[in-house]
């Protein structure tokens, strides 16, 4: 199960390319299992913190390294702590929730809409019956 695993050194720094890729990966992850609000509402009230966070992470490091690639997990670290980084990270998961589940929300529309247009019209007809039957 444990892999016995060489020493890595510590990254510290991250190319724009690096980062820009990461960015891209935790948004992608995000949106697709459709948490965008959760994620952003998330790192918004943790941005003020970013760079204690970024160091919690690496106080988590020789454990982290049990579960996750240290690389990886060392870029992340890095990505974290530059706030830039993270508002491009808040505003590239806004725009794909925007790309990825703009179909998704266009059938849930046509969905509702259709959903009241029936129970409108299931309305009419047990009105109109009513009225019918007390014309009688």
């Amino acid at each position: 199960m444990l892999q016995n695993r060489e020493y890595q050194d510590i990254i510290t720094r991250i190319s724009p390319e690096e980062a820009n890729d990461m960015i891209e990966r935790v948004a992608r992850f995000i949106v697709e299992r459709q948490m965008a609000p959760a994620g952003i509402l998330l790192i918004e009230s943790v941005r003020p913190l970013h760079s204690i966070g970024s160091q919690v992470l690496y106080f988590f490091l020789p454990f982290a390294e049990i579960l996750f690639n240290s690389q990886k997990y060392q870029k992340f670290a890095l990505m974290i702590q530059n706030g830039e980084y993270l508002k491009q990270l808040l505003n590239r998961i806004d725009e794909l929730d925007e790309e990825l589940n703009r179909e998704l929300r266009k059938q849930s529309r046509i969905k509702r809409i259709r959903r009241r247009n029936q129970f409108k019209s299931f309305m009419k007809r047990l009105f109109v019956k009513d009225k019918n039957k007390s014309a009688e």
